[in-house]
């Protein structure tokens, strides 16, 4: 149930300010807190995933503040800058703001809010909950919660993608590898390991999952494999530890919850992510694909391979392999074709003809897009997307509302081009003397 609710989303602009203060009787949620404030509550919870850019979510602003005031001491309403807190919205699926989810009796399984966005909806639908849970109590089919503390009894400890390692294992797995591992040093004997387990156990599925195996989580019983524990100084239980290839380990000095460590876990992944694929548009479904699939995606237009030649390309696309390396953690999709090669494409983004290398950020989801002003340089792609990414400049929207009819061509084969072949002209039979001198 991770339907983004009312379909309307705002992906474009991120601003810095959140739209909650601590005088508002809405609560501030963060990956610290969510996990002690919302999933181990017997609370009804709403909660507000937003972005402070997002001009939908500065309208519902002063609606979820008057709910949050009406509903004090009945139903607890919470909000999650989910801009500044991408790995907790990332745990709700939340893909567009604003999102509202309701956390009832199973704080595991959130409901999404589809209703309206004004101050009597959002009561009503909250009273609606709170009677549905009450009655469900009053059944005995609701425990109140099934969070944190019932998960340890009921199968939130199943530790199958919890990596245990050894003295013997441990180098052959950790040493050198391209995944990201945090360890946990633990004695079996220490309460505040088997507190952390259920919650490590938890995490280690999800964190599987999200980062495909590319963040891994382990264990490592420091009373039995005193060779690493020596090694990595472990002086107290539980330690975490983080290896990261060509690094030191460090300590994880995070929060002990399930979704603090999936928060700095999908960081962690989000780091040692490799830059995007830049892909040549050589058909419909390579800019439809990446575009549908990514919050933005940057079109840059190169001039004909004639202009340039081979060398005079791969300095463009340098550089923008660059700015993808550089802005990895948007996750934005990265396309470039040849100038005529698409000329719909390029019209419907006001390129047109002239003027290139040429880019153009578009949101697929509204179908919007800003052009690039500057140079096609590190320096100047750089500003353009600073900009974009603090809610500056300017927008349009795409030519004709849709993406235009995309032409299926050859990828481009690294090579310089060639002039097209034409046929000899022989002159030798043309008498010039013959000629009417008056059509000279």
């Amino acid at each position: 149930l991770l339907f983004v609710v009312g379909t309307v989303s705002c992906t474009l602009f991120l601003a810095v300010n959140g739209l909650y203060s601590a005088s508002d009787d809405v609560i501030e949620l963060t990956p610290t807190n969510f996990n002690k404030e919302v999933i181990q509550s017997e609370s009804l919870w709403l909660v507000e995933f937003y972005a402070p850019w997002c001009g939908h979510c500065q309208r519902l602003t002063p609606e979820w503040k008057k709910a949050a005031t009406a509903l004090k001491g009945v139903v607890k309403v919470g909000a999650v800058d989910a801009d500044k807190h991408q790995s907790l919205g990332g745990q709700y699926g939340v893909r567009g703001f604003p999102t509202i989810k309701i956390f009832g009796a199973n704080k595991n399984k959130a409901e999404d809010y589809q209703g309206g966005r004004t101050s009597d909806a959002i009561v009503d639908a909250a009273l609606s909950a709170l009677r549905s849970l009450v009655k469900e109590r009053l059944s005995g089919r609701g425990g109140g919660y099934s969070s944190g503390k019932q998960s340890r009894e009921s199968g939130g400890g199943d530790k199958k993608d919890v990596i245990e390692l050894t003295d013997d294992s441990f180098d052959k797995n950790v040493k050198n590898s391209d995944d990201v591992w945090m360890v946990e040093f633990y004695a079996p004997w220490c309460g505040h390991c088997k507190n952390l387990e259920p919650e490590w156990a938890a995490a280690a599925t999800e964190v599987k999952e999200q980062t495909k195996g590319k963040v891994k989580l382990a264990a490592v019983d420091a009373t039995v494999n005193q060779m690493l524990a020596s090694r990595y100084g472990i002086r107290g239980f539980p330690t975490i530890k983080i290896f990261q290839k060509g690094e030191d380990p460090v300590d994880y000095d995070g929060g002990r919850t399930r979704s603090d460590i999936i928060a700095r876990a999908l960081d962690l992944f989000s780091d040692n992510a490799p830059p995007p694929e830049l892909l040549e548009i050589t058909s419909e479904d390579v800019l439809k694909s990446t575009c549908d699939a990514h919050q933005l995606c940057i079109i840059s237009v190169l001039p004909h391979i004639l202009d340039t030649g081979a060398s005079g390309r791969n300095s463009y696309l340098d550089v923008m392999l660059k700015m993808a390396e550089k802005y990895k953690k948007k996750m934005w999709g990265w396309l470039w074709t040849e100038a005529g090669a698409q000329s719909d494409l390029e019209s419907s983004l006001g390129i047109g003809g002239f003027g290139y290398p040429a880019m153009a950020a578009v949101n697929a989801r509204k179908m919007k897009f800003a052009l690039l002003k500057g140079s096609f340089s590190e320096q100047g792609i750089n500003e353009f997307l600073r900009e974009l990414s603090v809610g500056r400049g300017s927008t349009a929207p795409v030519g004709g509302g849709a993406f235009p009819k995309i032409h299926s061509v050859e990828p481009w084969d690294g090579k310089d081009g060639e002039l097209p072949v034409e046929d000899d002209i022989d002159l030798s039979d043309v008498d010039l003397d013959d000629w009417d001198k008056d059509e000279l």
